[in-house]
């Protein structure tokens, strides 16, 4: 019987939850604390006798067991004055360690003063004060033994568990409080070994404990030796230097990046958010290929925007959408969301009632090429201002349909455009494309069929009228994230483990950030008088297959090696390089430095006008030759690459 309720009592979750414990509750730590106190105390009144000889505990007034109840009585209140027993041992900080300090001498004063009033009253004293001289310090050293010796136990313990060792990427600021929480906090799967300093930072010391080293081939080295594949960069450090440069070297040397997306800055380890600690995230693409944040002028934008109806076309695609939620900051009156694809036009409604829960939105699902349909939102509805984003953009797609990329591209943006002037828009910000110069593909083409439309007719209409509706076109390369990407589509392949297909060992691209599109966008908008092309500076362009082989990396893998990259040839209509700007053309600054402005050739309304109309007509003929040939009557710098069209160019 006494057996068997030995065997329960071992398996019972008393045994089970001891190792599982991560930290001991309150009065666990207040009875160890009483416990250390106590022998402080016992401790001092043993070596005030023994080394102060004219103590005799025989002639005290107060027995010395009275006297170890004053002091513990005294020292529990000043713990809980101090709440020196909330805090998690093995998280203790220097916050922890004065709150102990400060309980400790607050005891000292009070039952020192408790002395001198009963001295000068009585003329005897509650404490012995030689005791109480030595009792203060020594029972803030064991106290403080305690805490230091439970957290290094800890640290111990879970170097014990082979976590990933892991270096910091910059001594600033926020880099050393992700050394103190990685080295704080359990439940974190990576392990601090030392930080990495810049160039001009200086290095050979110890920092928190860790080794600062110096950013060479020699850190590799020593790396590789002792099995360090992880770096952690802070996210204040990834703003003050370049990413796409500064982090290559890491990259080339096949070691992990990683980030910490959730905080910017902490000033110590108690202002973090422990439901958040452990969720370090491995760097993105998209993270290297950003550039530093552009600045706008907001109150141009908002004289624009604030009280007016804005209607943005495509409002559901990757541009549209993001221009619809940075508007919102303006404060428009209504803002009217155009789209033909209805469950994404629903999903962003439902975002967009979520995070802006006092903005007027109007759903509208409508196509941009049904004019009658158009003319009748804009009769009911009457926008200030248009963002016309609808469009086809894949350029293999419309290769093969060139009829419909009239129809969507340059049909849509008449429609679009003429109605903005008769129902007296003030501005009308169409969305066009780098591959708009020197087209080589039908997608191109089309949008700068586009742009010529829209230029000649302000330019017909400002004759005769000043306070026209202003036609402003912004043109500019891919941007990161956007449906149908190269980024999202080589994340796909790499996670089925390959191969990640390139279509051209020399192909280069340039990448800008959905809101920094956007943002330049609206800028233009207002900067704009009516006719300009505004460029974007989309600057340095990428290569291609230096971005596979980065994403390769940055996903674990090595190139060649685990993933492989297969070249597919050039698809129809695309070239190797996009061009900003046509080579007859210039450019001029303007406020932005990041936007300029197109001197383009000027061309006749009435005469483009009769082109664009014979050309939507003869794309609903399904004739896809003939549509293709006056495409390339009306834009001569059209000439096919990789195309069954090429046979319509001049030999």
């Amino acid at each position: 019987m006494k057996q068997d309720k030995v065997n329960e009592l071992q398996h019972s979750d008393i045994f089970t939850r001891i190792p599982q414990m991560n930290y001991l509750p309150r009065w666990g730590v207040l009875l160890m604390d009483m416990l250390l106190c106590s022998i402080a105390f016992w401790l001092s009144v043993w070596v005030g006798s023994g080394f102060f000889h004219y103590l005799d505990l025989n002639q005290q007034i107060i027995p010395i067991g009275l006297q170890y109840l004053i002091v513990l009585a005294t020292q529990v209140v000043a713990f809980w004055a101090f709440h020196t027993y909330s805090g998690i041992l093995r998280y203790s900080t220097f916050i922890d360690t004065l709150k102990v300090l400060l309980s400790n001498v607050c005891v000292g004063l009070v039952l020192g003063v408790f002395n001198i009033v009963m001295d000068q009253s009585a003329g005897w004293h509650p404490v012995m004060n030689t005791v109480l001289a030595i009792y203060v310090p020594t029972s803030f050293v064991l106290l403080f033994s305690l805490r230091v010796g439970v957290k290094t136990l800890g640290e111990t313990l879970e170097r014990n568990q082979g976590s990933p060792l892991v270096m910091i990427y910059g001594t600033q600021s926020a880099g050393l409080a992700i050394a103190k929480m990685l080295r704080a906090v359990g439940n974190t799967p990576y392990r601090p070994v030392g930080f990495i300093a810049d160039e001009h930072q200086r290095h050979g010391y110890d920092l928190a404990g860790l080794r600062v080293r110096e950013l060479n081939e020699k850190l590799f080295i020593w790396m590789a030796k002792h099995n360090i594949r992880h770096i952690i960069v802070s996210p204040m450090k990834m703003k003050e230097i370049n990413p796409a440069k500064d982090l290559q070297i890491f990259i080339n040397h096949s070691i992990h990046i990683l980030t910490t997306p959730y905080f910017t800055q902490w000033e110590n380890i108690e202002d973090i958010d422990l439901q958040r600690i452990g969720r370090i995230d491995s760097i993105h693409i998209e993270d290297l290929l950003e550039r530093q944040q552009i600045s706008i002028n907001t109150e141009n934008v908002r004289h624009t925007l604030q009280k007016r109806v804005v209607l943005v076309s495509g409002a559901a695609g990757s541009i549209g959408s993001e221009l619809v939620r940075q508007i919102q900051q303006y404060e428009p009156q209504a803002t009217i969301l155009l789209d033909i694809a209805e469950s994404p036009l629903h999903d962003l409604m439902l975002d967009l009632q979520k995070q802006f829960p006092k903005g007027r939105f109007i759903p509208v699902i409508a196509d941009v090429r049904n004019r009658n349909r158009i003319e009748q939102i804009f009769n009911e509805m009457r926008p200030d201002i248009v963002y016309h984003a609808a469009a086809y953009k894949h350029v293999p797609l419309m290769e093969s349909f060139p009829n419909e990329a009239i129809q969507a591209n340059v049909a849509g943006t008449k429609n679009m455009a003429d109605m903005a002037v008769k129902y007296k828009v003030q501005r009308f910000v169409m969305i066009s494309t780098d591959k708009a110069v020197n087209p080589t593909n039908i997608m191109g083409a089309s949008k700068r069929i586009a742009e010529i439309y829209v230029q000649s007719l302000f330019r017909k209409l400002s004759a005769s009228n000043p306070d026209c509706t202003k036609f402003i076109t912004t043109r500019f390369g891919n941007v990161l994230g956007s449906n149908g990407s190269v980024i999202p589509y080589f994340r796909k392949q790499i996670a089925a483990g390959g191969p990640v297909t390139v279509t051209h060992p020399d192909i280069i691209r340039y990448f800008m950030t959905i809101p920094e599109a956007c943002c330049l966008v609206m800028e233009a908008g207002t900067l704009g008088e009516g006719g300009e092309i505004f460029v974007f500076d989309m600057g340095e362009p990428v290569k291609i297959l230096d971005l596979a082989r980065n994403m390769i990396r940055l996903a674990g893998y090595t190139p060649e090696k685990d993933i492989q990259i297969v070249f597919t040839g050039l698809r129809p209509g695309e070239k190797l390089y996009e061009e900003l700007l046509n080579q007859k053309e210039t450019t001029i600054p303007t406020a932005n430095d990041k936007i300029m402005v197109a001197r383009v050739r000027e061309f006749d309304f009435d005469t483009v006008s009769r082109q664009v109309d014979k050309l939507i007509n003869t794309s609903r003929l399904s004739k896809p030759f003939t549509t293709v040939k006056m495409m390339k009557q009306l834009v001569p710098e059209y000439i096919s690459n990789n195309s069954i069209f090429e046979q319509l160019d001049p030999q």
